[in-house]
């Protein structure tokens, strides 16, 4: 007896695979499902580049050392060299912390969450170079007069703000590793790592107060932090709303 080929019969395979070779899907359905395999089929970024990428920012950090140190090499510091040596080296200092508080509103706006990646690196160079301008300075300047050292922490008031973000920048430094992160617990890490907030307008404020002339690169880097701050309020403002 003849038999409708789209009829379900004994001998079609289960799962109703025998309609869909009869009945294929929407056009719509296909562009959907390719999409998908495009999707899935995106891969990450392998070892060897996300190697390459960090070698990059390792070599973009160090970069500002090395030109540091070809301008002592070649006497080319001006007529106050020791001045002007730990007077780059901080600004350095600064500029780094600035690319950190950078990093998170530039992987919003550019939905690059892997920058975020970087924020540890950039801040920990960061970190060096501020050992490195206040050592230079206690030693270089200083020769490591210590009781100089407090006289001038006690009555410059530039040094006394830039002691006390170097101050607040150790803990911070101390506590970047995953271990410390998992000792302290991610919320009271959090809170801590705030503290960049108050840190970043005490490197500004100790620049502005070093500058005796030029006042306007410190108050570049005061507008830079305003704009980086006020993202943050907008977007943690945006967020709020949004699970209203």
């Amino acid at each position: 007896m003849w038999r409708n080929p789209l009829s379900r019969s004994a001998t079609a395979p289960p799962g109703g695979e025998h309609l869909a070779r009869h009945n294929p899907p929407p056009l719509g359905e296909v562009a959907r499902r390719a999409g998908g395999g495009a999707r899935k089929a995106k891969k990450r970024p392998s070892k060897l580049q996300d190697n390459l990428i960090y070698a990059a920012v390792w070599l973009a950090c160090f970069a500002p050392l090395v030109w540091l140190a070809w301008r002592v090499f070649s006497d080319d510091l001006g007529a106050n060299p020791i001045e002007a040596l730990i007077r780059q080296i901080g600004v350095w200092g600064l500029r780094l912390l600035l690319v950190g508080l950078a990093i998170t509103p530039a992987a919003r706006i550019l939905n690059k969450p892997r920058l975020l990646r970087f924020r540890r690196t950039v801040g920990l160079f960061a970190f060096s170079y501020i050992c490195l301008h206040l050592l230079t300075y206690i030693g270089v300047d200083l020769f490591f007069d210590w009781r100089q050292l407090v006289k001038d922490i006690l009555k410059r008031p530039f040094i006394t703000l830039g002691m006390l973000g170097f101050t607040l920048l150790v803990p911070l430094a101390v506590t970047s590793t995953n271990g410390m992160v998992r000792r302290l617990g991610r919320a009271t890490w959090q809170r801590l790592h705030w503290l960049v907030y108050l840190i970043v307008p005490l490197g500004v404020a100790h620049y502005y107060l070093l500058v005796k002339a030029d006042h306007r690169p410190p108050l570049v880097y005061a507008a830079i932090v305003a704009v980086l701050m006020g993202w943050r309020v907008w977007d943690a403002w945006g967020r709020a709303k949004s699970k209203a």
